[in-house]
Parts: C-alpha cells; sequence; structure tokens
C-alpha cells in the first residue's frame, strides 16, 4: 500500500545537519556503492509509533545519528530503526538506478522514494510479504530511483524479529542485471555440489549400508536447506506463498545440521569405543539442543536468533575428530582439516555479526561460511572414503586369513586322508590273508553248527526268561540312578565332576540358549563370529556381542558359575526346601547371597509345579530361565 506525503516543509525547514551528513554522489563510471558508516544516518524508535510525517520534522531529522559501523543493525528486536541516506546527481546519469538490500530475513522494509512531484512513497517489503509482491522477482528486496533534480533524502524503515544487516548497495540496473546472473550461476553450482554429494553417499549407504552415509546425507541436505533460507532461494522457489515459513525454516534447518553432523561424527570416528566421555558428552548435547529445539518452536522463535550456540556442537565435533586422530585412526585426519575450514568460516561469520568492520570488505567474506561449508564436504568425503577403504582393507585381511586356513585345513585332509589309504592297505592285506583262516575255520564252524543247533533250542528257552529278567533289571537300574542323580547326599566334589569349571558350565549354557540357532537381539541377524567373552557370540552384521549368561539367572552373578549350578541343582533335589544357611555350609558362600539366589529360584520352582509345568527328569530345565 503506497502513502504520499508532501516534501514542501522538508525543503522549508531543511536542517543544517542533513546537509552535512555525507552525500553520495551518482557516477556512471561507477556501477555500484555500498552505503558504510556516515553514509547512513540512524534513529531508533523504542516506541514503535513514529510515522514517515513525524520523522520529517526538524526535532526528530536532529535525532539522526551517523552510523558508526560498517553495517548497520536492528540491535534491539522490540524497536523499529529507521535510516536514512543521502543520494545525489542521478538526473545527468545516463543509467537507471536501483537501491539493493542484501539481507533477506528482514520481516517488515518500507523505503519512502520521492517521486517526480516531491512526494514520498511508501514501497514495503519484507519476508512476511508473499513473495509475488515484489517488483523484481529476485532473492534481495530492491528498489528503482526516480530521477531527480536535487538531492535525494532516502528513509527506511526496518523492524525485525530478528538481527538483520542492513545493507545497502547503490547498483546501476546494468550492474544489477550481470551481478544478478553470475550470483544465480554460483549458488546454482554451490547447491549442485550439495546435491552431488548427497546422491554419491546415498547411493553408498545403500551399497554398504552404514549408518554414517545417510547421516552424512542428511546433514548436506540440511546445510543446504539452511544456505536456501539464509539466501533467500528458499523463499523464491520453495515456499514463496507461505511467508510464515521464514521465521522458523532457518532454526529448523540449523536444528537438523547439529543433530546430524554429531550423529555423523559419532559414527565415523567411533566414539562408542576410541571416546566413550566425548559420546556421552555428544549424546547430553544432543537432548539438550532437542529441548532448546522445541522451546524454540513452542514458547518463542526469537530465540532460533542465537545461532552462537551451534559453536558448541562444532567444537565438540572439532575435538573427537582431533581427539580420535592422536589416537591413531588415520581417517580422522581428513575429517579434522575439513571442520577447520568450517571453524574457520564460522569465526568469520560470528566476527562480521559482531561488527569487526575490516573483515566485511567483500562478497568472499560475505558468503565466507558458505565456501568452507563445500571444502568442509569435500575433505570429510575424503574422510568417509578413507573410512571405507580402511573397512575394506579389515575384510580382505580376514577374507586372507581364511583362504590361508582352507589351505591348511586342504593339506590337512590330504595328509589324513593319505594315512587312511595306507591304514585300509594294511588293513585289506591282513583281512585277505585271515580269509584263508577263517575258510578253514568256517569247515569247522559246520560241525559245531550241528552242535549248536541242538543248542539252540535250549538257548531259546532260555533267552526268553533271561528278556523278562532283563525287564526288571533295567527298571530297578532306572530306579537306581534317578535316586541316586535326586540323592540329597550328593556332594559338591561329586557334581564338579561334572562341572569342575567356568569353561565347562558356560559351554553347557550355550549349547542350550543357541540349540535352534543364534539369533541377534538388536538386529535379529543369524551370522555371528566368537565374543570377547568365553563362548560368548558377536553378531556379524550390528556387532552386537551377547554374552552366553545374558537372559539366564547367573547373569551379572556375584559368585562362582560351578556353585551357582551347584545350587540351582540342590534346590532342585529339594524342590526349594534347602535353607540358605545350609547351602553357606556347602558352597562356602554367605548365607545372604545363598538367600537372595535361593528366593529367585524358589519362585521359579514353585511356579512351575503350580502351572505342572515342573520337569522332574532333569534339573537343566532351569538353566535358561530369565532373572
Amino acid at each position: 500500500m503506497k502513502t504520499f506525503f508532501k516534501t514542501l516543509g522538508l525543503f522549508i525547514f531543511f536542517p543544517v545537519f542533513v546537509l552535512a551528513q555525507k552525500q553520495v554522489k551518482i557516477n556512471d563510471a561507477v556501477s555500484q556503492h555500498i552505503f558504510t558508516f556516515d553514509e547512513v544516518c540512524v534513529l531508533e524508535d523504542s516506541s514503535n509509533a513514529l510515522m514517515l510525517k513525524d520523522i520529517l520534522k526538524p526535532e526528530y531529522n536532529n535525532a539522526f545519528k551517523p552510523n558508526l559501523t560498517s553495517t548497520p543493525q536492528n540491535l534491539h528486536l522490540q524497536s523499529t530503526y529507521w535510516y536514512r541516506i543521502n543520494i545525489a546527481g542521478e538526473k545527468d546519469s545516463k543509467k537507471n538506478w536501483i537501491l539493493e538490500f542484501f539481507d533477506q530475513t528482514i520481516d517488515d522494509l518500507v523505503v519512502y522514494l520521492p517521486d517526480s512531484n516531491n512526494h514520498y512513497v511508501a514501497h514495503a517489503a519484507g519476508d512476511e510479504k508473499v513473495f509475488s509482491s515484489r517488483s523484481l522477482a529476485h532473492k534481495n528486496f530492491e528498489f528503482r530511483l526516480q530521477k531527480e533534480s536535487k538531492s535525494q533524502l532516502i528513509y527506511v524503515k526496518v523492524k525485525s524479529r530478528q538481527i538483520a544487516d542492513v545493507i545497502v548497495v547503490l547498483r546501476s540496473v546494468d550492474w544489477f542485471i550481470h551481478y544478478a546472473l553470475n550470483e544465480y550461476l554460483l549458488f546454482g553450482l554451490f547447491y549442485g555440489m550439495i546435491l552431488i554429494f548427497s546422491f554419491y553417499n546415498l547411493v553408498m549407504y545403500f551399497a554398504v549400508r552404514q549408518i554414517q552415509y545417510l547421516y552424512y546425507v542428511l546433514y548436506n541436505l540440511s546445510v543446504g536447506i539452511f544456505e536456501l533460507s539464509s539466501d533467500g532461494l528458499a523463499y523464491q522457489y520453495l515456499w514463496p506463498n507461505s511467508p510464515h515459513w521464514n521465521q522458523y525454516a532457518f532454526g529448523v534447518a540449523l536444528y537438523s545440521v547439529s543433530i546430524f553432523a554429531l550423529l555423523f561424527a559419532k559414527k565415523l570416528l567411533h566414539l562408542k569405543t576410541k571416546s566413550p566421555f566425548l559420546n556421552k558428552l555428544i549424546n547430553g548435547f544432543l537432548a539438550l539442543r532437542t529441548l532448546f529445539f522445541f522451546a524454540c518452536v513452542f514458547i518463542n522463535p526469537v530465540w532460533f536468533n542465537y545461532k552462537f550456540l551451534e559453536l558448541i556442537p562444532l567444537l565438540l565435533s572439532y575435538v573427537a575428530g582431533i581427539m580420535v586422530y592422536k589416537k591413531g585412526y588415520k581417517p580422522a585426519r581428513f575429517f579434522v582439516l575439513g571442520y577447520t575450514f568450517l571453524f574457520v568460516g564460522f569465526v568469520i561469520k560470528f566476527l562480521i555479526t559482531l561488527g569487526v568492520t575490516w573483515l566485511n570488505i567483500d562478497a568472499i567474506a560475505y558468503y565466507s561460511l558458505s565456501i568452507c561449508f563445500i571444502l568442509e564436504m569435500f575433505f570429510l568425503s575424503f574422510s568417509i572414503g578413507d573410512n571405507f577403504r580402511i573397512l575394506k582393507l579389515k575384510k580382505e585381511k580376514a577374507q586372507r586369513r581364511i583362504i590361508d586356513q582352507f589351505k591348511v585345513n586342504e593339506k590337512l585332509k590330504d595328509n589324513l586322508n593319505k594315512q587312511l589309504e595306507d591304514k585300509v592297505a594294511l588293513r585289506t592285506k591282513e583281512v585277505y590273508e585271515k580269509s584263508a583262516l577263517i575258510i578253514e575255520k568256517n569247515k569247522e564252524l559246520v560241525g559245531v553248527n550241528r552242535l549248536l543247533k541242538e543248542q539252540s533250542e535250549e538257548i531259546t528257552r532260555m533267552n526268553s526268561l533271561l528278556s523278562i529278567d532283563n525287564v526288571a533289571l533295567k527298571t530297578n537300574v532306572a530306579q537306581a540312578t534317578r535316586a541316586r542323580i535326586m540323592d540329597d547326599e550328593v556332594n559338591f566334589e561329586e557334581f564338579s565332576n561334572i562341572y569342575p569349571d567356568k569353561e565347562t558350565c558356560c559351554k553347557l549354557l550355550g549349547e542350550l540358549k543357541w540349540s535352534d540357532g543364534f539369533k541377534c537381539k538388536r538386529c535379529g541377524g543369524d551370522q555371528y563370529f566368537q565374543g570377547h567373552q568365553l563362548y560368548s557370540r558377536r553378531c556379524s552384521k550390528c556387532s552386537y556381542e551377547e554374552s552366553v549368561t545374558n537372559g539366564t539367572l547367573f547373569q551379572n552373578s556375584r559368585i562362582a558359575i560351578n556353585k551357582g549350578f551347584y545350587l540351582l541343582f540342590l534346590n532342585y533335589q529339594t524342590k526349594g526346601k534347602i535353607s540358605s544357611h545350609k547351602l553357606s555350609e556347602i558352597l562356602q558362600i554367605r548365607q545372604s547371597t545363598c538367600w537372595t539366589y535361593s528366593t529367585k529360584i524358589k519362585k521359579l520352582i514353585t511356579a512351575k509345579i503350580k502351572n505342572g509345568t515342573f520337569d522332574k527328569t532333569t534339573w537343566s530345565t532351569f538353566l535358561l530361565t530369565e532373572d
């Protein structure tokens, strides 16, 4: 909506100090000019009530102060800021000129330009308005200047919920077109590189199924969304009709950058094993950063402006990379190098925000963080490749060991076959020599057979009697054996003959636990190799190691496992009726410990007896019962 103001009073009561404001003269030989320091005068309106007609009054004109920094900023977010610039000489110029504002995050921007009738025309812009309302379809805010015969005093009103850099640039239209085309070309290259890095690592993720590749893809895409939001390109191309997203998009993207950067660092550097303390510290920060993110979304979006908090995840990843590299993990060297560039870019951007003037010199400094992001992604890709190379070498080394073992096995098999062939030949010779003797013996047996035939009837009768006796004997032996096994007087020494040590007990647990085959409790994989602990198994897919006592009564047991077996055996024999004092005397264990374990076992025995599942034939059914 345009508002017109007469400027007759402005020229009648033109204050002397305005004439003292540094004037910028348009020169066709100079294609652009950036307003800095005293070329911009500033007035802070803490009441948020001043209108242009008030600003034009002498008392408010006198309130304008020269800007003291290279880039004016609205440091007090609750206030409205007025800026004034003085331009002269446009009438004699053969070019058309525009004013451009670089910061696309300004919420409410109003520029008051004088027209040919000496009236001020209000031109409203900002990221709270739909993109189609702009006069030029460009990511920045541009305003065309009217040719005037006298000096132009231009007023700018800024109100924003986040700190904005009021970078004002005077450009010729020809130079603007040239600059804008080149800038969009560079943006295309920048975001194209992000997409290429992301697509390549996504393909690697599907190829090797290493989660760090997926984290890296999400990290790159988050960086891209953050840069798109900061550059204004996301508003132009992704949500031009939804300006409310501009208040959240950069904060959401920055949160994703921090989260996925730390998750990627954890996996790539193997912090869980190489630096457990840093791994826990990063986990704690992830939780706190997530809480802060939800507070920004649901309580106060202005808190998204505290971008300096992202220095913490940057430092955590940087320090983690250095520490892991010092421990000899080679892929960390590229990780540290990439984060060094990112750290430098972050520091430059932070110092520019704090007003360090000598850094804010050109476009390279302004886009320093974006350049450092590209360098970081480049070196992180090297780090990922180095990590993949090391994994490949380890795999090849393991395969070579397997092949060498196969060769050894093959050689042993050949030697064994040769020995067997020699023995078979010798045995065949012996059999041949004895065959003649057997023939002679057979002749003798013919005579004996006649005698045996006579005895067969007697033997048949006796066998019938023996069969009856054998049935009775087997019954008695089984009863005697069962009685011996269940005998309360079997001592620990006798029991130890069967289960003498931890290895024997763990072997029995392993045979019972994985009798139907191994299945990983974490990922469901069925392939494994020997773990670090006795008879434990480590999943070859996710590296989760499951001990043989996991999920049994003896998990985290404080007593020797063979004594634990005997304690279970005694409780099984007595159906839980043996006292803890008796167990303590037998096993030489504290009574309280015996009572604790016996109580658990008695509950299990009672439950099985009650539901009719108590197995009277074997006590080993209790070994796999969970605590």
